[in-house]
């Protein structure tokens, strides 16, 4: 299995990519973000796009993908609506129609939040690409999470934040 991380730099990013990369039925990981994560590993890709709204000339790096978790998010605090809607919603639609007609069987996965839906100008907004991505993919699942907390490696050493996905089984073919 192909894998594409969007927010492999955050905190439920990371611990997406840990457990893609100790997977042994992905062969494959594609990091897009703007920087590079600062890691190495024979499974793992990355598609540096300074301009993260740049969704033009990605077509041939992008074939062949089964499934995108789309990790990305920023905190609404001091955003007004537009900002928040430009880097929440439009950057989240953008994505998924690239990745849509590029790959129409590729499994979408939305990374989300508890709360979203509410009445805060933060939540109508982040649970909008809920129902703006379902005719571009396949399969859209949106990963709502209660409460999301790092945790530590199982080693006494400190190593980061993680997050496991093991629970939620494997997204494509």
């Amino acid at each position: 299995m192909k894998v594409i991380v969007f927010g492999a730099t955050g905190m439920v990013g990371q611990g997406v990519l840990r457990e893609c990369l100790r997977d042994e039925t992905v062969d494959n990981v594609l990091v897009i973000g703007r920087n590079s994560i600062g890691q190495t590993h024979p499974k793992l890709h990355e598609l540096r796009r300074p301009d993260i709204f740049d969704f033009g000339g990605v077509a041939v790096e992008l074939q062949g993908y089964n499934a995108c978790f789309f990790c990305l998010g920023v905190s609404a605090a001091g955003m007004n609506q537009t900002e928040y809607t430009r880097l929440t919603y439009d950057l989240t639609l953008g994505w998924a129609k690239v990745l849509a007609r590029i790959n129409p069987a590729m499994t979408f996965i939305y990374v989300s939040g508890a709360g979203t839906g509410g009445k805060a100008m933060w939540a109508q907004v982040r649970s909008g690409p809920r129902t703006g991505c379902s005719p571009f993919s396949r399969m859209l699942i949106c990963f709502v999470s209660a409460r999301c907390a790092p945790c530590m490696a199982k080693s006494r050493r400190r190593v980061g934040p993680e997050f496991s996905t093991r629970s939620f089984g494997h997204f494509g073919p």
